[in-house]
C-alpha cells in the first residue's frame, strides 16, 4: 500500500502539508555519487518528493495529524529532508493540540546520507518528547516492513502501537539479521507475543480501531474519578475470616473480564511491558463509557508477574499524562515469587507500580473483587479510594502463609484469618476500604 493509500484507508479529508524546502547538493549532504539520480527515479516511480507525507485529517470523529511513509521512495528511508517533514508534522500536532497518527513503513536510515541520516532519529525523538510533555497522544500503525530507526523512534516510541497482520517489525532489517534468526521474532505477531506492540489489527478494522483509540486518548482537564463498578455477585457478607477467604476463592465468583464487560461499552486492550514480557493474568487498556474514557488495570485471580506490573505502570502513567481517570480491579493471591519472577525483577516492577499510583495526578478508583494478597495487590490500590465487594478479602498475607510464618499448625489457619481482620466489613472499619459495594454498607 502506498503512503496515500494508507491515509485514504483511515480518512477521506486529508489535507497535505509541506515544509519549506532547504537547498541541498544534487548528490546529498555527503556527496554520494548517483544519489540525485536515485531520488529522481524514486520520485518518478511514486509521484512523491520524499519518503514521508504528512498533514491533517479526521479519523472517526477526532481531528489529528497524520504521517505516512512511502516505502516505494528509497525504501521509506529517513534522510535529512524526511527529518524536516517528520519534525514539521510533530510541530503541527503541537500547534493544533492534536494527536499524532503515524503509518509506518520504512527500512531505516538512508545510507546515501551517512551520519546525517542517522541523526534524524534524534530530531524525531526530541519532537516526540515535546508531544508527550504537552499531553498529546501518539499512535503508530506498523505496515510492512517497519525496521531500523523508524521502528525505534516513530514506531516503538508511540503511546499505542498497532500493526497490520504479517508485517515485518524489528530493529534489524532482513539483510542484516543473523542468518539463522527466527523470522517469527521479526513479525508483528512475534512482537505482540513479546510485549512490544499492543495489537495486530486486520486492515478492514483499522479505521474503526484507530478512531476508537483517538476517542479514548483525548486529553481531559480535571477529570472526575471513575465510578465504582457495581457488584456482580449477590453473596452476603462473610461471618468469619475463613469464610471470607473461601468466598473470594470460589471458582464461580465473577472475575475481572466480567466486571470490565459490564462496566465499559468498548474495550481497547494494551499489551506488554515493552521489555519482552506479557502477563495473561493482568488485563490493561482503555475503555469507553458514555461518561468518557477510563484506563483500566485488572488482575484476573492469578499471581501477578513482573511483566504485568510493568504493563500496569505503563498504562497508569499514560493515563496520567493524558488526563484520563484510572480504574484498578484487584484479584490476586499475591505477586509471583518463583525464581523466574525474581530474575525478571519482581521487586523493582512492584516498586514501580507503587510509584505510578503514588505519583498519579488523575483520580484512581480501586475495587477489590476477589483475593487481595499482600503487596502484590496493594501496589494497584488507590490509597484513598479503595472499595471492596462482599466476596473479597484484603490481607497483609494469605492466612496459610501467615500461619506458616508464625509456626502455627494448619488447623489454626481459620483462627489466623480471623485475627488478620481481612473480611470486607473489617476493611471498612479499619479505614482500608471506603465501602462495600452492593450491600449498602459504608
Amino acid at each position: 500500500m502506498t503512503a496515500r493509500g494508507a491515509i485514504a484507508a483511515l480518512t477521506a479529508d486529508f489535507d497535505e502539508h509541506r515544509p519549506a524546502g532547504r537547498p541541498a547538493p544534487a548528490d546529498g549532504p555527503i556527496g554520494w555519487s548517483g544519489y540525485g539520480q536515485a531520488r529522481a527515479r524514486a520520485a518518478a516511480r511514486t509521484g512523491e518528493a520524499e519518503s514521508v507525507v504528512y498533514g491533517t485529517g479526521s479519523v472517526g470523529a477526532t481531528p489529528c495529524v497524520l504521517i505516512s511513509f512511502e516505502f516505494g521512495f528509497l525504501g521509506g528511508s529517513l534522510g535529512q529532508s524526511t527529518g524536516d517533514r517528520l519534525e514539521a508534522a510533530y510541530a503541527l500536532a503541537l500547534e493544533r493540540r492534536a494527536p499524532l497518527v503515524s503509518l509506518v513503513a520504512t527500512g531505516g536510515s538512508r545510507m546515501q546520507e551517512g551520519m546525517i541520516a542517522l541523526t534524524q532519529l534524534q530530531r524525531v525523538a526530541r519532537a516526540s518528547a515535546r508531544l508527550r510533555a504537552a499531553g498529546l497522544a501518539q499512535i503508530a500503525v506498523l505496515r510492512d516492513p517497519t525496521t531500523g530507526g523508524g521502528w525505534a523512534t516513530v514506531g516503538a516510541g508511540a503511546d499505542v502501537v498497532l500493526a497490520l497482520p504479517g508485517a515485518q517489525v524489528g530493529f534489524a532489517g532482513s539483510r542484516v539479521r543473523p542468518a539463522d534468526a527466527d523470522p517469527y521474532a521479526y513479525s508483528a505477531e512475534g512482537q505482540l507475543a513479546a510485549g512490544q506492540i499492543d495489537a495486530v489489527v486486520a486492515p478492514g478494522e483499522l479505521a474503526g480501531t484507530v478512531g476508537r483509540w483517538l476517542l479514548a486518548l483525548g486529553r481531559q482537564e480535571d477529570p472526575p474519578a471513575a465510578p465504582v463498578p457495581r457488584a456482580l455477585s449477590a453473596t452476603g457478607l462473610p461471618e468469619t475470616g475463613r469464610a471470607a477467604v473461601e468466598q473470594a476463592r470460589a471458582p464461580d465468583r465473577p472475575h475481572a473480564q466480567a466486571y470490565l464487560d459490564d462496566y465499559f461499552d468498548q474495550l481497547l486492550p494494551l499489551s506488554g511491558d515493552r521489555c519482552g514480557g506479557t502477563d495473561a493474568g493482568l488485563l490493561c487498556g482503555f475503555g469507553l463509557r458514555e461518561d468518557g474514557p477510563v484506563a483500566y488495570v485488572a488482575q484476573c485471580g492469578t499471581a501477578t508477574r513482573p511483566a504485568g506490573y510493568r504493563t500496569a505502570a505503563r498504562v497508569i502513567r499514560l493515563a496520567d499524562r493524558l488526563g484520563v481517570p484510572v480504574l484498578t480491579l484487584i484479584d490476586t493471591p499475591g505477586a509471583a515469587n518463583d525464581a523466574e519472577a525474581e530474575r525478571a525483577g519482581a521487586g523493582a516492577a512492584i516498586a514501580d507500580t507503587f510509584a505510578a499510583i503514588a505519583a498519579a495526578r488523575v483520580p484512581v478508583t480501586t475495587l477489590v473483587i476477589g483475593e487481595g494478597g499482600s503487596g502484590g495487590a496493594l501496589a494497584l490500590a488507590a490509597p484513598d479510594n479503595t472499595h471492596v465487594t462482599a466476596d473479597s478479602y484484603f490481607s497483609v498475607i494469605a492466612p496459610e502463609s501467615a500461619a506458616a510464618i508464625l509456626k502455627r499448625p494448619t488447623t489454626e489457619t481459620g483462627a489466623t484469618a480471623d485475627q488478620l481482620r481481612l473480611r470486607p466489613q473489617d476493611l471498612v472499619e479499619l479505614g482500608i476500604a471506603r465501602s462495600i459495594v452492593g450491600v449498602g454498607r459504608t
